[in-house]
Parts: C-alpha cells; structure tokens; sequence
C-alpha cells in the first residue's frame, strides 16, 4: 500500500492559509483537521459545502483521516443536495454555519477546531487509494453524474500544475473567485496549497472591490484564481491594486484582448487551464502567447476519428474529452471547441465559443453569448442562431453592424437580444440549462 502526506512542499511552521483574523500555518491547520476529525460521525461521507476555504480545507483534511470521501456538488440547490444525499445514504453536510439546505443533517465547521490544543509534530499520511473526493457533473439524465478522485491522483495533480504555472520554484499567494466544490476552484486553490507549496486566502470575494481586499490582504508574489467574467468586471471597475505576480483562467475561454488588458493592468502574466471536472486539469497556456495549449507532465493525449482522450499522470483512467482537439508535431495542441458547440449552416463551420469571442470582443460589451436552440431549422436547410448581449452604450442594431464587420453574414444572430445581466452561475458560466430558458422567455415568448 502506498501512502503520500497531506500536505508537502511546507514545512509545519510554514504558512499554509491567510485568514481575516491573520495567518494559519501548516502545524495549526493540522491540529484542526485532527480536532475536527474526532467530531465526525462513524458512518457516511460528507458533503462538504463551506463556502470559506479554510473550514472546507479543514473539512476535507478531517475527512482524509478518517477514511471519508469529500462529496463536491457543482450545485447546492435543495435538489441537487437531496440526489446526492440519496446515493450515499448516511452523509452529513459540512458548512459554514449551523444550518445546511435541504434539511439535510448538518455539521458546521469550527473557524479553529484545534485552538488551544496539542499541535502536531508529523505531517499525516493517507493512502494513495483512498477515494477523497467526488466531484460531480449535472449529467443528460439530471442527476448528478459521480467522478472519483483518488488520493494519489490529487496529490499528483497539485504538483503537476504547479509545475505548469512555474509555482514550484515562486509559490504564490491565491485568492480565488471560484468555488472550491468546483474542479477548478479545488485544483487551483486547495491543491495548489496542498501540494505545490502555495497559501490560500480563505475567503471567496466576487466583486471587484472585494477581489481588491483580498488581494491586499496577503503577501507577494499573489495569483489571482478566476474566470473571463469576474476578470472583466474587475478591470472595468479599475481599483487601485497590489502587485500581482500571476493571474490565472479558467471555465469559459478568455479573449486574447482581455489577457492583454489584464497584464497591462496589473503586471502578472495571465494564464489559462484546460481541463473538466471528468479528466482534471489537462493543460495550460500564457493568453497571450498563442492558441496552443501545453500539457501537464506525464498527461498524454490520443486523438483517433477526432475524438481525444486523456490519460496518464494524475488522470482516472483514460477520459475521453468533449472538445474538438488538434494536435500539433510539437506535442502541443489547439483547441476548437466543445463537440458540442459545433455550428454548420450551409456548409461552413464555425464554433459557438468563436462567435462568443467576436461578439464579447466588440467595444462596450460587457457580456455576450450566442445559443443555438434545439430544433434550430426552421425550415430545412435553414438554423437559426441567437445571441444575448450586455452593452449599456449600444443599441441591437449599432451591434449587429459591428458584428458584420467580423462574421461571415450566415452566423449573424437572429435575434440579438439586449439584456441588462446574463443568467452566469457561481463559476461565471453560462449553462446551456440557462440560455435555454432565456431563449424561451426573451424569444419564443415575444414571438408568441
């Protein structure tokens, strides 16, 4: 049986977390994972749920050394919850405060489990087969759809990203906008404090000025954890802002401007991560360099009748992918997109994250999405595409100008429909789920 510690790349008296009421090194972090750990229930695993990254860190520690699997839903609606406490009866949710949703049976996580206690004089070790996380996807059936993690695969994770991103040799200080349920969130925040010898903030700032506070709160060289959308809506509110060291992607592909905006404003070199919740993180790239991307070490990719499948290194098995990948004599690869998002009208292709780029690239968008809808021909022969825009300066029409400008006349929107917000969830994605139903309500329902 092998085993990996907890926690490497730190010594115990290193800094492993910032909090509001000041730093938590790796020994202090220890004694409340144990403390936690002893208050546990014998039987069911644990949805964790915190929203403050340090008692999620400390739920998910606690849980390793007992033997339980962190359960990790994309989504904490009443529904969703219920699902997953039905296919694994017995679990506990871990939160913030005292009540949990869906009245569901709940244990809150202290702020200092361990305070005033013994500290730890060894890092723990925990067997690489243990499952230590699911994370789930909402799957076609509308049930969350299961992906395990095994522990030896996290560990490996964490080191092979920080060694994409440089972090090995200059470990940064993150603060992440995304939560750290979500793949993204977990790998690039927790993980990377884990295991690539970072320190987290734990708090989870979403507006500008928050994201500003949180930065400011702990010390250089800082990474900042985010998406397309929270990045966007943070440079337009240009506050004053510490030095950052790097600035780091993910969930919705960010527009080459936009990269460039970003390190002009702040210094850091902005990078992106390609991966998903069923393969783990796969891949990486600085913006502004180009459009191939660099696979993370050990990750191999095999490409036959244009579908890719990942495997090696911190991957579950072999994975196959649903993006369109082509792959280059230098081992990197381009991405086209989701297989999925795939448009062909009258017999030229395109993309829906190509068109999103154009529309969300034109002067005073704020944001922008293009949908297809199911059904789209209305007659044969015929699609149909729509696209939503946020563009306070802008009329439909001065838009769609532009738009000609850009796109081939076959890939115009009809309609494009002017909104004041885009329905973006807690990553800043747009689910196909909620463009669906603005698409009812904005069209179908004006057309009736």
């Amino acid at each position: 049986m092998s085993r990996s510690p907890l926690i490497t790349r730190h010594g115990l008296d290193d800094v492993l977390a910032w909090c509001p009421e000041g730093p938590v090194s790796v020994r202090e972090f220890l004694a409340d994972a144990l403390a936690f750990a002893a208050q546990l229930p014998a039987q069911g695993q644990l949805i964790n749920l915190c929203e403050d990254r340090y008692r999620f860190a400390v739920g998910f520690a606690a849980g390793l050394l007992r033997g339980k699997t962190s359960l990790q839903p994309s989504s904490q609606a009443p529904h969703s919850l219920r699902q997953v406490a039905e296919d694994y009866p017995g679990s506990v949710c871990l939160v913030d405060a005292t009540a949990a949703p869906a009245d569901l049976p709940a244990l809150a996580v202290p702020a200092r489990a361990g305070q005033g206690g013994p500290l730890p004089e060894a890092v723990p070790l925990i067997d690489d087969a243990q499952v230590a996380a699911i994370l789930f996807t909402s799957g076609s059936t509308g049930r969350p759809q299961p992906h395990r993690k095994h522990w030896g695969r996290l560990v490996r994770n964490g080191q092979a990203e920080a060694a994409a991103l440089g972090l090995l040799e200059r470990p940064c200080s993150l603060v992440g906008t995304v939560p750290v349920q979500h793949s993204y969130g977990f790998e690039s925040t927790l993980l990377l404090a884990l295991h690539g010898g970072c320190r987290f903030w734990s708090g989870k700032p979403f507006y500008p000025q928050d994201i500003a506070d949180a930065l400011a709160a702990v010390p250089a060289p800082r990474m900042l954890v985010t998406t397309p959308f929270h990045l966007g809506n943070w440079l337009a509110a240009a506050l004053p802002s510490v030095p950052l060291e790097r600035v780091l992607s993910a969930t919705a592909p960010l527009a080459e401007g936009l990269a460039r905006q970003a390190e002009a404003a702040s210094g850091a070199q902005v990078h992106e991560i390609y991966g998903s919740t069923e393969s783990s993180a796969l891949a990486s790239r600085r913006t502004v360099d180009g459009v191939p991307w660099t696979l993370m070490q050990q990750v191999a990719l095999r490409i036959e009748a244009d579908v890719a499948t990942a495997s090696g290194g911190h991957v579950e098995g072999e994975v196959p992918l649903a993006d369109v990948l082509e792959p280059l004599p230098d081992g990197r690869f381009v991405l086209h997109g989701r297989i999925a998002d795939l448009v062909n009208i009258a017999g030229k292709r395109t993309s829906l994250a190509y068109l999103n780029q154009q529309l969300a690239g034109l002067p005073g968008v704020v944001d922008a999405a293009f949908y297809l809808p199911d059904g789209a021909d209305d007659a044969p022969g015929i699609t149909r595409l729509a696209a939503f825009a946020v563009a306070p300066q802008h009329s439909a029409a001065q838009l769609m100008a532009l738009l000609r400008e850009r796109l081939d006349p076959i890939f115009l929107p009809r309609p494009l429909v002017l909104l004041p917000g885009l329905p973006r969830n807690a990553t800043g994605k747009l689910t196909r789920e909620a463009l669906g139903a603005l698409y009812r309500r904005e069209v179908l329902h004006e057309r009736a």
